[in-house]
């Protein structure tokens, strides 16, 4: 049985919910990251003993399915999709804006597959996008080759972000200080397809790169999904 099918216990005289030890358990990952959620830490910050979570939620990793699926609502679209490709678009840029503004989301991404309310609604948002378009099993690789793109670059995204805060150090920052190292190495003529890159290439910030990347992946896939049925 999974959490969201064991009743929540009778009300007691301190209120307390599953909403509310989610939404606790959310500021704290918010504030520094998922090592700092623990059900002691949650009760510490709901004002209530430890033991007073376990007739809601059995382990930490049923929280962070709890957590993970409240995240889901931020990325349920709003509305009905024009069509598939603006469907796909959507699902990944909301789910990049939420893991933006919950970065411990993207230590969660690409795991099993979420099964809470709000996950499984934006799973039927986007699967009834392409239903009628390609058979089942082109539809499910199209919807997991588009997951598979978002999710990394999502990843390397927070990474980035992450670096930055431990080293205290901006993209720019890092670049200058690590620029004269590699010219020395680039200078070699070891590396000619590297100097290329990175003399001539134009630098995009990543909400562009992540954006051009994407419609790379939906143009792949529109060429799959417009094969005629057999």
């Amino acid at each position: 049985m999974t959490v969201w099918d064991r009743p929540e216990p009778p009300t007691r005289p301190a209120p307390l919910d599953r909403e509310r030890i989610v939404a606790a358990a959310i500021a704290l990952a918010d504030e520094g990251g998922l090592e700092a959620v623990s059900l002691r830490k949650v009760a510490a910050r709901l004002d209530v003993g430890p033991m007073r979570l376990y007739g809601y939620i059995s382990t930490k990793e049923e929280l962070f399915d709890l957590m993970v699926d409240e995240v889901h609502a931020e990325i349920l679209p709003e509305e009905r999709p024009g069509d598939w490709r603006e469907a796909l678009r959507t699902h990944a840029h909301r789910t990049r804006e939420a893991a933006l503004r919950h970065q411990w989301l993207a230590d969660l991404l690409g795991g099993r597959p979420a099964l809470g309310p709000n996950a499984l609604a934006v799973a039927e948002a986007t699967l009834a996008a392409l239903d009628g378009l390609a058979d089942v099993d082109t539809v499910m690789r199209a919807v997991e080759t588009v997951s598979a793109y978002f999710t990394g670059a999502i990843r390397r995204e927070i990474a980035n972000l992450r670096a930055e805060r431990a080293t205290g150090l901006s993209k720019r920052d890092w670049q200058r200080a690590s620029g004269p190292r590699l010219r020395r190495i680039l200078d070699t003529g070891r590396f000619p397809a590297l100097a290329k890159a990175v003399y001539d290439g134009t630098e995009v910030d990543a909400e562009t790169s992540f954006a051009t990347g994407l419609d790379w992946v939906l143009d792949a896939v529109a060429a799959k999904l417009t094969r005629p049925l057999a």
